[in-house]
């Protein structure tokens, strides 16, 4: 399965020019396993200005699986991952990126991204990017 950040969604509703959107659109035509996180969610309705779109988008992101941390054991292991990053010499910016991580890693999910955090971070650990 594919969990798709942010970084994607936000290209994809926006109707931007970018391979990842471009990505994530054949994905859904062709109907493969696509999934987000709480925080995705979170982060994605908080940029959205008119109701009408928010309740829209909301209801479509919510057809999609929703992956949950599995409690203080994902912080910990996001922590881990920061830690892991920094000793590797690579910068992780943002913690939710950590964690986003943390619940691909322990579910086993391929992460379609346009975020550079990634790719330090799947450089220094078992992160599968897309």
């Amino acid at each position: 399965m594919i969990l798709v950040d942010t970084s994607v969604w936000i290209d994809f509703l926006k109707g931007a020019n970018s391979k990842e959107r471009e990505i994530l659109r054949r994905l859904i035509e062709e109907d493969e396993d696509i999934s987000i996180t709480e925080i995705i969610l979170t982060e994605i309705l908080q940029g959205i200005k008119e109701d009408k779109d928010f309740k829209k988008v909301k209801d479509y992101l919510l057809e999609f699986p929703v992956h949950k941390p599995k409690g203080t054991e994902t912080y910990l292991k996001a922590a881990g991952i920061h830690r892991d990053c920094r000793k590797k010499g690579k910068t992780v910016r943002k913690t939710v990126d950590c964690i986003i991580a943390a619940i691909c890693i322990e579910n086993n999910l391929v992460l379609l991204h346009k975020d550079k955090d990634f790719e330090h971070i799947a450089v220094c650990t078992v992160l599968k990017v897309f």
